[in-house]
């Protein structure tokens, strides 16, 4: 790995984490083109964590009032959205693991979150029309949005499948409120990214970080992936209230292809 290698991973990963085209399948694809070995999961749950402080940066209002009001309904909501996102993941572990190695499905997934974004924006604006919302003032007191969302960020374990494009998705679907719902799924990448980090200090395999010369390549990483995403976080709740999908799906599908290549 090269700085300038280090320097473009952080940069893709602050972008792409909350834009709804999956940073993890970016991560993956690049890991492949510039030949990176080694424990690239550990690489990329490191490059998450950087991400997970820009939240805490950006919604640092929002997080202080879960902690001092852990029983109200939006902190409720969150907990009930993790819940089936921590299911999935364990009875997908291994499964997980190896399409991070091989990266074999990694096209394939790039073009399901392509067609969930179109069909999404499809019904979003019927939604619109019919005036089908629930109100702005909080997250649904309902379940169910929070275990769609959670069940949705679940299946963008997967790389390739984006987790904010996913889990924005189905709260949309379910008729939740566009800048609520990108806050919620924002947040909710929180107790995920530190249960990652936690289970991959138990593992204690450091493959990526102890490799010659490579802690500093992962530090440099880590930064711009920090700074950049502040920046991606504050330019995507601007946009999230206007945005139209369906432009990502064009950029997935040409995304996808340029995998086939190299997987």
């Amino acid at each position: 790995m090269t700085v300038w290698i280090a320097l473009i991973l952080g940069i893709v990963q602050g972008l792409t984490e909350f834009l709804p085209v999956s940073s993890s399948g970016h991560l993956t694809l690049l890991n492949k083109i510039f030949g990176i070995n080694g424990d690239t999961l550990l690489l990329t749950i490191l490059l998450h964590i950087a991400t997970l402080f820009a939240v805490f940066f950006v919604l640092r209002k929002e997080i202080f009032e879960l902690i001092k009001k852990p029983f109200s309904i939006e902190a409720k909501n969150l907990y009930i959205a993790t819940i089936p996102t921590v299911l999935i993941v364990i009875l997908t572990k291994n499964f997980l693991e190896d399409s991070f190695a091989s990266a074999k499905l990694l096209p394939y997934c790039f073009l399901i979150t392509a067609i969930l974004l179109t069909v999404t924006n499809i019904i979003d604006e019927k939604n619109k029309k019919k005036n089908y919302y629930y109100p702005e003032k909080g997250f649904r007191k309902n379940v169910f949005s929070s275990i769609t969302m959670g069940i949705a960020q679940g299946l963008a374990v997967l790389p390739g499948i984006s987790r904010s494009g996913a889990t924005i998705c189905a709260g949309l679907i379910a008729g939740e409120n566009r800048e609520k719902t990108a806050k919620f799924s924002f947040l909710m990448s929180i107790p995920i990214i530190i249960a990652s980090m936690i289970y991959e200090l138990w593992k204690g395999d450091f493959g990526i970080v102890n490799g010659q010369g490579m802690l500093r390549f992962v530090v440099i990483s880590f930064i711009s992936a920090f700074v950049v995403g502040i920046l991606a976080i504050k330019l995507m709740l601007k946009v999230v209230q206007k945005a139209k999908y369906y432009w990502f799906s064009f950029y997935l599908v040409i995304i996808a292809i340029v995998s086939f290549f190299f997987v």
